[in-house]
């Protein structure tokens, strides 16, 4: 038996259509996002989706907070596990994408969902001055300020709080010693830290892109 899988496109499309089936509007968000060219790119995978719905159906989790929205596939996704007293906040400064996830929103009846719409740095202090908590908070933003990020959410979940991260695999990049473009560094140097943060246990699953999963202890 292999030790690993090459996860080709192929395979995760086996894997999603053996998986749970995505509602109606999870299904146009998709398809809206296809018509958008290079930018779909910023969309969560769907099996990365349906990971997070999981771990919102067997978990405690009800207070989500997510940081970058895109068009709303994974706010919607993450809001749709939800119990009837939870709720999600999504950050995103791009004003059309948020809009256009609000289309969304209102024809899945997704009321859960309220939207902050300006730089999430901004937000994430406001957040914090207020003495919001969270049981979740999901980090898919830009690569830039993912430490910037982490580090407030680590002060917006109590013990036993989730982060998760996405994109931490790079294209497979982070494992290559000799590349140190931009972003491929970003994000070496953001694993690094998060590598050496005694605060959190840390695990990296090779769903997507890759996510990180931190247990705030």
């Amino acid at each position: 038996m292999p030790k690993s899988l090459d996860l080709t496109d192929n395979l995760e499309k086996y894997i999603v259509d053996h998986s749970e089936d995505l509602s109606d509007i999870q299904k146009e968000i998709l398809d809206y996002n296809l018509s958008l060219g290079d930018q779909k790119k910023l969309q969560i995978s769907i099996s990365q989706a349906q990971f997070l719905q999981t771990l919102i159906k067997i978990s405690d989790i009800k207070k989500v907070l997510e940081i970058g929205s895109f068009t709303g596939f994974s706010a919607l996704s993450m809001a749709l596990s939800l119990p009837e007293d939870g709720f999600l906040i999504s950050l995103d400064k791009n004003t059309e994408f948020s809009k256009k996830a609000k289309t969304f929103y209102d024809k899945a009846n997704a009321n859960k969902i309220t939207q902050i719409i300006k730089p999430a740095i901004e937000s994430l202090k406001d957040l914090e001055n207020s003495k919001r908590k969270f049981d979740l908070v999901f980090i898919d933003a830009d690569k830039e300020n993912y430490v910037n990020y982490y580090e407030k959410s680590i002060e917006l979940i109590d013990k036993n709080g989730l982060i998760i991260i996405d994109n931490v695999l790079w294209h497979g990049e982070v494992a290559d010693k000799s590349n140190n473009d931009k972003f491929t560094k970003i994000i070496k140097d953001f694993n690094k830290h998060i590598k050496d943060d005694n605060r959190v246990t840390k695990n990296i699953l090779p769903i997507g892109d890759g996510l990180t999963i931190c247990i705030k202890k």
